[in-house]
């Protein structure tokens, strides 16, 4: 079963109150909410996922604990849109869990593994059309070279994105991992499997990951009450740039107004940072879940 990472950590650092409305952006298979509902007995927690599977999952598990929560099935780009239409414009707390599930890399047949073979798709939501096939089938080289260079920081997408293109069509997941590997070195190919990061910048561009967060985090941000707290954990470099930048446009004074006697009161900083460094897993973490090496842990609380 899936084992949600950094949990003891992210919720500590939402600062629970028993009447607070809580939000888990990425619902998953319901780890983090359940540790959020077990808190509130007079509050309420909303949750988003994509992924039907991991919603109906969810509420079973949270229905066993109790009955003040509502999934929604959208993505957390929505996040604003889907609350205010619910008539919630203010939280007490938002967490996001940017991994993706084991039960997700464990169906074969959502072809998120590199190690088992199954249609090219990796869509998190399955009513979205666009899935890997049609990224590795139909996106020219270029765009292919700058998805493996941005989001896997492959030193040899260029020749990975020509014999791929080559090879068209590619219909499945070990086609594709057979082409990465005779695309690099043999003794590179076993030891740096770089099929591990082409498959990352595959899913980061099918299900538009960092461009929703890019959006929505500010979001997050607004609809929090003073006080309120936002966790953002994450696993990949890209997303922690995300975070870092927009935490720091949020917290600080801007040049213009720095040296002022009095800052005004539009000038002043919305959040401030709970760690200015991102708080990592135990080692004892690190070592029951493999999963959990990349994590990192963001905080932030709404001042003003």
């Amino acid at each position: 079963m899936h084992n949600s990472v950094l949990l003891k950590e992210s919720i500590e650092n939402l600062n629970i109150k028993s009447d607070g409305i809580y939000v888990d952006c990425t619902l998953g298979y319901g780890g983090h909410s359940e540790a959020i509902l077990r808190q509130i007995p007079n509050g309420f927690l909303y949750g988003f996922d994509q992924d039907e599977e991991a919603l109906v999952y969810a509420s079973k598990r949270l229905a066993k604990v109790g009955h003040n929560f509502k999934v929604i099935y959208a993505n957390f780009e929505n996040l604003k849109e889907k609350l205010n239409e619910l008539g919630v414009f203010k939280v007490d707390g938002i967490i996001f869990d940017l991994g993706f599930s084991s039960p997700q890399i464990d169906d074969e047949s959502r072809g998120f593994s590199f190690m088992k073979d199954a249609p090219l798709d990796m869509r998190m939501d399955r009513r979205q059309k666009m899935s890997a096939y049609e990224v590795v089938n139909n996106y020219p080289l270029e765009k292919l070279v700058d998805i493996f260079y941005r989001y896997a920081e492959e030193k040899y997408s260029k020749a990975i994105a020509k014999n791929i293109v080559t090879n068209r069509p590619i219909t499945t997941t070990l086609e594709l991992v057979d082409i990465i590997k005779k695309s690099v070195p043999v003794k590179y190919a076993n030891t740096r499997h770089p099929e591990r990061v082409i498959f990352q910048a595959l899913r980061i561009e099918v299900n538009r990951e960092l461009r929703v967060l890019e959006s929505t985090l500010p979001q997050a941000i607004d609809l929090l009450n003073i006080g309120g707290r936002l966790c953002v954990i994450m696993f990949h470099s890209l997303e922690d740039r995300i975070a870092k930048q927009t935490f720091k446009l949020n917290s600080e004074i801007p040049d213009l107004v720095k040296g002022l006697p009095e800052i005004p009161e539009e000038y002043q900083p919305k959040i401030k940072l709970i760690n200015k460094k991102p708080i990592l897993p135990s080692s004892e973490e690190m070592s029951t879940n493999s999963r959990s090496k990349s994590a990192k842990l963001r905080v932030i609380e709404r001042v003003k």
